[in-house]
């Protein structure tokens, strides 16, 4: 999930690359960061912000989907 995150950031925001320097940069991300808890919805929240779906005390409507991954736990005899 945090991969997730950190694509949808870097590419809604623009922060693959930086030539603003350290503090110039670690700003952007920031401010970036609170768009996307504070400003951005998302489906997965019910088309709330993060911030808002976090408040919430009613269960939200699920709007993604659950891909089942198969993993193969069998112990391997030697």
């Amino acid at each position: 999930m945090a991969e997730r995150v950190n694509g949808i950031i870097k590419t809604e925001f623009n922060l693959y690359s930086s030539s603003l320097g350290f503090d110039q940069t670690e700003y952007q991300v920031s401010k970036s960061v609170k768009s996307y808890n504070e400003l951005r919805p998302h489906a997965s929240c019910d088309y709330l912000t993060p911030n808002q779906a976090h408040l919430q005390s009613e269960k939200l409507n699920k709007r993604w989907k659950n891909y089942n991954r198969s993993f193969n736990h069998e112990k391997t005899v030697v």
